[in-house]
């Protein structure tokens, strides 16, 4: 199975992925003309309560549901291994995809709260399933992206995260894979039972400490390799299109590889990481309060700034400074380790980044049960959702036992099978995307 995994996906993000990824983010860039120029009002507006505006939570708390849903192993691992198997240059890929993401992340956010419904119950539902079903008349379409939004949750939201947590805790301190993976499960499963607005109030107190706290690490380190960042960024720009020709002076610990291989490790786990062009974060918009589909776009744009333009990108900086300034510091890590060698410099490094990631993962496992139980709403209506929620809480555990590759090429599988519609729902609705008018707002 493994073996099949693998070759879909180097045929997928051979060429197929990238090419209407970045196509589509580089249409939408332009056709939004420059929306990502406007994220300083962006973050503003993150902060800034709507009042009157209807809807189930507050602009942030959607914002820091998607972040939650985002900052996850994909800033610290998913980096890691994208360097590992891409070299250096996989970080440029990774950097772009997130700026150029942030205006497909405004499309699909905008499309979100445009075709949003308002329940029985009074609280609000949407995403892309909504806009395909609404707005392009493809009912078929909407209940494919809902299954693969339900398949991804169980995968890069909920697997992934916890074989994740499981190894570093094992790993650090010692404890049992399998009785890590069932106290993730009960914590989880305490947070998700109370739906939304309990998801948002553990997000909004959540990520902004473990985002600080990992940033100030971070910078720290940066200062400590200070004399290799001018260097660190040199090589990163170079090595993304000349990955197998970086000078022996300067390759230290590095793979040669291709362009190609820089490119789609690189976008990979740019996707992974941002999910822009997933439609997820959508979802999340069609829950906040607002009074015009523009601002909740412009505040939900702001995730994939912040988690890729400004996380992974630091990530990548401390990773590759390190290597520059240690050659043989990463010998005896895995691929997935390169953020932790990098971390073995400052006390109790390897422990700081082992709590950081505990962090991340469990935010991402809170987050993403909120995508899949929408999606599940949409298939099968409220009466499937406790269901969902019993077997999200089991493959916390079953994936945090996993094989960690296994993991990571379902992930990426199930990614590509997730984008696909929502990047033609996109496509085919774009006339009724407005881009960003101050009069408006």
């Amino acid at each position: 199975m493994l073996n099949l995994i693998s070759n879909l996906n180097r045929f997928i993000w051979g060429l197929p992925m990238p090419v209407l990824l970045f196509g589509v983010h580089i249409y939408f860039s332009i056709f939004l003309k420059g929306i990502q120029r406007h994220i300083g009002k962006a973050i503003s507006l993150s902060v800034k309560p709507d009042t009157g505006a209807e809807g189930d939570i507050s602009a942030f708390a959607a914002l820091a549901a998607t972040l939650a849903a985002t900052i996850g192993t994909g800033n610290i691992v998913g980096v890691s291994t994208a360097v590992a198997l891409g070299g250096p240059g996989a970080i440029f890929w990774c950097w772009l995809t997130g700026l150029l993401g942030m205006a497909t992340s405004y499309a699909e956010c905008y499309l979100g709260v445009l075709y949003r419904k308002k329940t029985e119950d009074n609280t609000y539902i949407g995403g892309p399933m909504y806009a395909m079903e609404y707005g392009m008349n493809k009912k078929w379409l909407a209940k494919i992206f809902a299954f693969f939004t339900l398949t991804a949750s169980y995968g890069v939201g909920c697997s992934t995260q916890a074989r994740a947590v499981t190894e570093t805790a094992h790993t650090l301190w010692g404890f049992p894979e399998y009785l890590v993976g069932i106290v993730i499960a009960v914590i989880v499963g305490l947070v998700i039972i109370g739906g939304i607005k309990t998801i948002g109030k553990i997000c909004t107190r959540l990520v902004p400490a473990m985002g600080f706290f990992y940033l100030f690490s971070c910078i720290i380190i940066l200062i400590i390799n200070r004399n290799f960042l001018l260097q660190g960024i040199q090589i990163i720009i170079y090595s993304a299109f000349h990955p197998a020709k970086l000078p022996a002076a300067v390759a230290g610990g590095f793979i040669g590889g291709s362009v190609k291989a820089a490119a789609r490790y690189g976008i990979a786990r740019g996707l992974f990481t941002n999910e822009a062009g997933l439609g997820s974060a959508a979802i999340a918009a069609a829950g906040a309060k607002t009074s015009h589909p523009s601002k909740q776009a412009l505040v939900s744009m702001s995730a994939t700034f912040w988690d890729t333009v400004v996380m992974c990108a630091i990530t990548g900086l401390v990773i590759v400074t390190n290597i520059l300034k240690n050659p043989l510091s990463a010998e005896g890590y895995s691929m997935a380790e390169l953020t932790t060698a990098a971390f073995a410099c400052l006390p109790f490094g390897r422990s700081i980044l082992g709590l950081s990631l505990i962090a991340f993962a469990v935010a991402t496992l809170i987050g993403w049960s909120y995508f899949g139980e929408k999606a599940v709403e949409y298939l099968f209506g409220k009466s499937g959702i406790n269901t969902y929620r019993l077997c999200y809480i089991v493959m916390i555990f079953i994936g945090s036992i996993m094989s960690l590759k296994l993991v990571w090429e379902l992930t990426d599988f199930v990614n590509a099978l997730m984008a696909f519609p929502n990047l033609i729902c996109l496509i085919t609705l774009r006339r009724e995307i407005l881009p960003y008018d101050k009069n408006l707002l």
